[in-house]
């Protein structure tokens, strides 16, 4: 353990760039908002100031309308990703700011359980009690954003436009809405992948999958990305398990911390019961016992088992009936010979163990799934939710993501996607340190 702890420090510090920490270079050089959220945790062990740091960094880019963008451009000189700030022009929405540039997209609204995440371990540091005061409107105002923009007949359930706001960007979960996405040769404008010559073409998304994420971000610019058009037009709109849990999570996480320091959670409270409630009732799948994304434009729900339903233990979603279920099929997993757990339904055909979010494991999916597994009392999935990230580090070294299949892990001396990488060294600590 001890020589994770020191990689993982090694790691974050490599990463940090005055006042935000990059996942990694050259494939992911600017700051990403759900990543930023778990490698404040990590940085927390290290450098409390660091943690504190990441998220103001982050919320300077926010949105006049609350919007949080998923990727912000703290250099215009670097040109090793696709697409930079130049493509997004987010300025084309009056409210974005000048500077930082921003995509204009945003990512799973993760920063209200960090903030209480922090608070837990520093419950009396008058810096972040500081820190927390001051940054939590603005949390309520992002949240308030996806309930205002991306749940028009207010449902309590927010959609999605693009894969990349879900955070699993090729999961099968988008195949069946990115195909009603024809496209002719002028529909695209020019563009050139970056991501392809920094990592394993067959470890990507496709350049089929590629096309209609530039699509849908022109359609997203059209609508200077918070038009009503957004809703009326898009091929491609879902209400996703893992963003809809992460925003319920996050608004339990605020009502908590508002209580505490005797601010006004009425809006907060009245949002968490509409959610928890549409969600149990909308998204649960009795067929495949997990819950499931709702496609809005098809009209139902979008028949796969993925790491975003199991992610709902998290946010103490799942009745105890329905968390047994999702126990018993992790268990499963595991005597399967698999490390658990899985991006996507091993018994699947479209199921990829080494292909970006269509097999693989993931370090902050397991996080999660791990603290939502011990509050239901599911200790021993835990651990081995637990053992099984601590291994694959260990033997692989902090890369993005990992091979889900025991058997071929045998074979291997590293990870997948990009090497040292933020998140994975933050999460992994994390589960480590625990205990202490």
């Amino acid at each position: 353990m001890i020589n994770l702890i020191g990689d993982a420090e090694r790691v974050l510090k490599l990463n940090w760039r005055n006042g935000f920490t990059i996942p990694t270079s050259k494939l992911y050089p600017f700051q990403w908002n759900w990543d930023s959220g778990f490698i404040s945790i990590g940085h927390s062990y290290f450098q409390l100031d660091y943690a504190i740091q990441e998220l103001e960094s982050l919320f300077s880019s926010q949105w006049e309308n609350g919007m949080v963008p998923h990727i912000v451009f703290h250099s215009e000189n670097e040109k090793t990703y696709f697409p930079n700030y130049d493509f997004w022009e987010s300025n084309v929405n009056a409210g974005a700011p000048q500077r930082p540039k921003s995509s204009g997209i945003t990512q799973p609204a993760v920063h209200g359980f960090v903030l209480e995440n922090l608070l837990e371990k520093f419950p009396d540091n008058e810096k972040l009690i500081a820190f927390v005061k001051a940054i939590f409107p603005k949390v309520v105002k992002y949240h308030r954003f996806l309930y205002t923009y991306r749940d028009p007949e207010r449902e309590g359930l927010m959609f999605i436009f693009h894969p990349w706001e879900s955070g699993r960007d090729n999961s099968p979960l988008w195949d069946a809405s990115l195909d009603r996405i024809v496209l002719n040769e002028e529909d695209l404008p020019k563009y050139e992948r970056r991501d392809t010559s920094l990592a394993p073409s067959d470890e990507r998304p496709t350049s089929y999958q590629y096309d209609r994420y530039v699509y849908l971000l022109q359609l997203g610019k059209k609508y200077n990305y918070d038009g009503e058009g957004i809703f009326e037009e898009s091929p491609f709109l879902i209400q996703d398990t893992l963003m809809n849990v992460a925003l319920i999570k996050s608004n339990q996480s605020l009502i908590n911390i508002g209580k505490r320091f005797g601010m006004d959670v009425g809006e907060l409270e009245e949002w968490q019961q509409q959610s928890m409630s549409r969600f149990k009732e909308k998204l649960w799948d009795s067929s495949l016992q997990t819950f499931a994304a709702y496609d809005l434009r098809g009209g139902h729900l979008v028949p796969h088992k993925e790491i975003g339903g199991l992610a709902a233990l998290y946010a103490e979603i799942p009745t105890d009936e329905q968390a047994e279920q999702l126990n018993n099929y992790l268990q499963s997993l595991h005597t399967r010979g698999y490390y658990i757990c899985p991006s996507f339904d091993v018994d699947s055909p479209l199921f990829d163990s080494k292909r970006y979010w269509r097999g693989p494991v993931w370090p902050q999916m397991n996080w999660m799934i791990y603290y939502g597994l011990k509050k239901y009392g599911f200790e021993d999935t835990a651990r081995i939710v637990k053992s099984d990230l601590i291994e694959l580090a260990t033997k692989l070294g902090y890369y993005e993501y990992f091979e889900s299949q025991k058997s071929l892990v045998e074979n291997l001396s590293a990870g997948y996607g990009g090497s040292d990488f933020s998140w994975t060294a933050a999460c992994t600590l994390d589960l480590i340190k625990e205990d202490s």
